[in-house]
């Protein structure tokens, strides 16, 4: 089934993100995770691509299993930064013997040390090209806050429209912490004639490594209430983690009550923080 089709009007889409476990660890740690989370019942599971490019097998057997055992639609990450087009219709190939019908297209990250390939250079091209084989249903990612590489925001909007224009039939966001930010967004992409689905990225910040991480790696801004959350519980894991949900249930009531689109949740494989808040907003949905 097209991902794309199950967002209508009036009623908000809510899916989950997973990753593959790092090369240490196994990949029944997912399967454990999702055995908890397809209980929960959501729209759709994404499962990320290995970083830069790497053991795409592992995707492809969690999207898979999540597909066909579980009955639930997912959507395979698929990168393309460090992969040449016969890379790609291997991937292909693979996603559709395993009867996987959605795709996210993305760029990448850029490895260092490792010399990016030439077939393709942006998510754009890797949509282009999917399209033109057929029989794939495309997300697109976006940035509330501006993707890093591009110089302003005007830019990156227009980058952002090549993107749909090359065949995304929907959006989800990079992860944010203000709502105003989403909503002034949203204001730019339609005055751009960006017409398509966008998911709101949330994610729940439980320790406070890992918003420091995802502020270094996506220039994600903090509102002062959120900061201060941090700065009270930084020493009380406990309290961060409940506190960090009750952040993101807050933004996912206010993103609801105002008729967002949908809903993607990076659960990083905590199936407590996920059932945590689907609980606490299911009956808004």
């Amino acid at each position: 089934m097209r991902i794309a089709d199950k967002f209508r009007k009036g009623k908000a889409v809510f899916s989950f993100e997973v990753f593959p476990p790092k090369k240490t660890s196994p990949i029944d740690t997912v399967f454990n995770a999702l055995e908890q989370m397809k209980n929960l019942k959501p729209d759709y599971f994404s499962v990320t691509y290995g970083a830069g490019g790497s053991n795409p097998e592992n995707t492809l057997e969690i999207a898979s299993k999540i597909k066909n055992e579980y009955g639930v639609e997912a959507l395979a990450h698929l990168t393309c930064i460090n992969s040449t087009k016969g890379d790609i219709d291997n991937v292909l190939e693979g996603l559709k013997a395993h009867n996987i019908d959605n795709i996210l297209a993305l760029r990448g990250d850029l490895v260092p040390d490792i010399s990016p390939k030439t077939d393709f250079k942006f998510a754009n091209e890797l949509c282009s090209y999917i399209k033109q084989k057929g029989g794939f249903n495309l997300a697109g990612a976006c940035y509330p806050e501006v993707h890093i590489d591009a110089s302003n925001q005007v830019e990156d909007i227009l980058n952002l429209k090549k993107k749909v224009e090359a065949g995304a039939d929907f959006l989800i966001t990079q992860l944010f912490f203000d709502n105003s930010v989403f909503y002034r967004f949203l204001e730019h992409t339609k005055i751009a004639g960006i017409d398509i689905p966008i998911e709101a990225g949330i994610m729940p910040v439980t320790n406070k490594k890992q918003i420091e991480r995802m502020v270094s790696m996506c220039g994600v801004s903090l509102p002062s209430k959120f900061a201060k959350i941090m700065q009270k519980y930084e020493n009380n894991p406990e309290a961060l983690r409940d506190a960090g949900i009750a952040y993101s249930i807050e933004q996912i009531v206010d993103l609801l009550a105002n008729d967002v689109e949908g809903i993607h949740l990076y659960t990083m494989n905590n199936p407590f923080v996920a059932t945590k808040i689907k609980e606490a907003v299911d009956n808004l949905l």
